[in-house]
This record gives C-alpha cells, sequence and structure tokens, in this order.
C-alpha cells in the first residue's frame, strides 16, 4: 500500500497520526489526536475534529463533520472523544459529534455502517456495526443503535431511547421510546404500524425460518395478548425457555428507561 496523499490545500495537524495509504483531499481539515486507519479515503472539504478515532478503509465524502463538539448547551470544552470503527461510508454533510462528560465521554461507532447524506449522530450515542442510515436519519443524544439496523429516510430519534439489533424502521418515523429487536415498524401520521418481525432483513443477516417465527410468535404475547409487559416475559421464559431470540429480547425490555414502544396498529 502506498504512503500517506496529502493534497497540498488539506490542513492537517502535527499531532495527528495518519495510517499507510491514508488520503486526505483539498480543503479537508484534520484536527489534533486524530487517528486514522490505514486506506481510509479523506475527500475534499471535509473536517475531523479533536480526539477523533477512524478506523481501516473508511471513505468519508465532502462536506462531512465527523468528531466535532457536542450540541449540548452544558458543554464547556471538556475533554471527550469520537470512535469509528472499519470500513464504514459517511457521505455528504453527516455530522458525528464527541461525546459529553455527563454522558461518558465517548462516541461510539462499530463497524461496516453506512450514513447516507445529511444523517446526523449526536453525542454519546452508541451504534453497533452493519447499520444503514438513509438521508435525514438523525439520532438526538445518548442513543443506542443495535447491530443490523435500518433506519429509513428522515427517522429521528428521542434522546436515550434504544433500537433493538436488526429492527427495521420506515421512513419519516420518530422515535420516542425504545423499539424490540427484530421489530419492523413505521409510523403514519400520529399512529405507529407494526409489521412483524424484520423477515427479510433477518433472513438476509442469516436467520433461519424458526428463529423468524419464534421471534413473531413472541411479540404476540408481548403486544397482542391481554398480558402486561411483566406477565409477557414470564411467559415468553416458559415457551423458550434458554432460546437465543427470547434471551435477546428480553435483556433488551429489562435494560429500557424510557419503555418500549408497544402503542401500534397491526398491519402484518
Amino acid at each position: 500500500m502506498s504512503a500517506v496523499r496529502l493534497h497540498p490545500h488539506a490542513v492537517v495537524s502535527k499531532k495527528a497520526q495518519l495510517g499507510v495509504g491514508v488520503e486526505i483531499g483539498a480543503y479537508s481539515t484534520i484536527g489534533d489526536n486524530v487517528t486514522i486507519g490505514d486506506g481510509t479515503a479523506i475527500m475534499d472539504h471535509v473536517i475531523i475534529d479533536c480526539n477523533t478515532e477512524i478506523g481501516k478503509n473508511c471513505k468519508l465524502f465532502p462536506f462531512s463533520s465527523v468528531g466535532t463538539d457536542p450540541q449540548d448547551i452544558t458543554f464547556q470544552g471538556e475533554e471527550t472523544f469520537a470512535h469509528i470503527g472499519d470500513h464504514n461510508i459517511i457521505r455528504e454533510f453527516t455530522t458525528i459529534n464527541r461525546g459529553t462528560q455527563k454522558g461518558g465521554g465517548h462516541t461510539r461507532i462499530g463497524d461496516h455502517n453506512y450514513f447516507m447524506a445529511y444523517v446526523h449522530i449526536g453525542h454519546d450515542c452508541q451504534i453497533g456495526s452493519h447499520t444503514i442510515f438513509t438521508n435525514g436519519a438523525t439520532l438526538a443524544g445518548h442513543v443506542e443503535i443495535g447491530d443490523n439496523v435500518v433506519l429509513s429516510a428522515f427517522c429521528a430519534v428521542h434522546q436515550f431511547a434504544r433500537i433493538g439489533r436488526n429492527a427495521y424502521i420506515g421512513g419519516y418515523t420518530l422515535i420516542l421510546q425504545d423499539v424490540l429487536p427484530y421489530a419492523k415498524i413505521s409510523q403514519r401520521r400520529n399512529a405507529y404500524s407494526f409489521y412483524g418481525p424484520n423477515s427479510i432483513g433477518m433472513m438476509r443477516n442469516g436467520f433461519n425460518r424458526k428463529f423468524i417465527d419464534n421471534v413473531s410468535d413472541i411479540f404476540k404475547i408481548i403486544f397482542r395478548s391481554d398480558l402486561n409487559t411483566t406477565q409477557a416475559i414470564r411467559k415468553i421464559e416458559e415457551l423458550y425457555l434458554n432460546q437465543e431470540e427470547a434471551r435477546t429480547i428480553i435483556d433488551f425490555i429489562n435494560g429500557s428507561r424510557r419503555g418500549i414502544l408497544k402503542n401500534f396498529q397491526f398491519d402484518e
């Protein structure tokens, strides 16, 4: 792999560390204490602010802004960080903020994620791997996103909300509470629609039909029975003892701070 290639109009801090084969385009700015992994391409007009780590073989498109100060009125310049893994694509005008001390100080993003144009990742967000954020999807601070989640265009997620692994969120949906792993939902005006498991996405990610059918039955216990959440968990534990799909969903519910989203119309 070739050495670092810097455009003569790029501005790179002497405190930055650039891996082998890194490319920095014209008018891009790389701040203090930035680390960029091997093979990552920074195109023209990109800003990577201080205390930011970007992994290997990522590609950042023009006018994206990564590792800038958190948009939090209590932030007073404390030392905080942003961490971005390997093989991520960050398209035009995407913004990713560093963490805040009160939120743990770290915004973290895993590997193989695709952030389309105008995506915003707020401070202290924790994002898994293999996610897709379509144009204009927006996360407030402290949001958690599991692996293989798809956020469609112009979704917005409330601070401290969580979206479980392999969930699919339809376009223009406002997420105010936690969305269970494997769920497929959307919002129509003021009503949420529920479509059962994200079957197509799950099959693409290697889940077999029995697993998906079990998730569908678990969802019926949670959302369509007369049981409250505690009673539903007990029934799921009885029927699906030690099975991965049940354990994943139950652990997610038990970890909820905002409560799980349940106010659905059913459109399976």
